[in-house]
């Protein structure tokens, strides 16, 4: 979290600064500052772009995320309190569409730059579940447990001709290890806080299984985050307003 915001701190000076030399000003020394702001700005975004992760180990897991991922380098983590009971928290985690959660398609098409895609969890139909949609392209069912948590991972990153089929790759998800490889899984974890009403979180994690792949995944995390993280408080929000009108 600290990298990205010195990124984006650099980006912020960067671009002011930037503004500051095409805009020009009449005052002795104005361009120099800007300048050397502007490459203050560049080296303060670099390094928060570079800056190594630190890897993180669950020693006693809570959860199945826990169980599937004990070791990452990247995660973030989301709550929301739901006035409902787990069941229907559950049921609304499996329903959920694109159209309910807020800046989604918005959001999702920023992750892709604005291309085209195949259909997927960055380019969902909106009105299907965003989960279903999810594990009919990119990611696997790694643990259901109903009214509790529901866990999804992927492979973000693979080494070049890697090729394997969805239920070996659910199976074999916790051993992989061999350099290359980006790993994602993220939950819903569902945990009751009083009568009808529930806690819930989502947590995101990647585990990066060698140097390389750490640096290269490092730049896309800390561009994407910010939006990422939007992503998520809205896909709460969304599941907590289907939950609650439940009947």
């Amino acid at each position: 979290m600290i990298a990205v915001v010195v990124f984006y701190l650099g980006l912020i000076v960067s671009v002011v600064s930037l503004f500051g030399l095409v805009r020009g000003s009449k005052r002795p020394g104005s361009r120099m500052r800007a300048a050397l702001m502007l490459s203050a700005g560049l080296v303060v975004a670099g390094a928060g772009l570079t800056y190594p992760p630190t890897e993180t180990y669950v020693s006693s897991p809570r959860n199945q995320l826990d169980e599937f991922m004990p070791v990452f380098q990247f995660s973030e983590v989301h709550s929301i309190q739901v006035a409902a009971a787990p069941s229907r928290v559950y049921q609304a985690i499996k329903d959920v569409t694109p159209d309910e959660i807020a800046f989604f398609k918005v959001l999702t098409g920023m992750r892709r730059f604005g291309q085209p895609s195949p259909e997927g969890i960055l380019n969902a139909p909106g009105n299907e579940s965003v989960l279903n949609v999810a594990l009919q392209t990119s990611f696997v069912l790694l643990a259901d447990q109903p009214n509790r948590e529901v866990v999804l991972g992927s492979a973000v990153i693979v080494p070049a001709g890697y090729q394997t089929d969805p239920e070996t790759f659910r199976n074999e998800f916790k051993l992989v290890r061999a350099p290359g490889f980006g790993l994602t899984a993220f939950n819903f974890f569902i945990e009751p806080s009083g009568a009808n009403t529930s806690i819930l979180t989502t947590e995101t994690r990647v585990y990066a299984t060698d140097l390389p792949t750490q640096k290269r995944f490092s730049a896309y995390w800390r561009v994407i985050y910010p939006g990422s993280s939007l992503i998520r408080h809205m896909w709460l929000r969304a599941i907590k307003n289907r939950a609650e009108l439940m009947h």
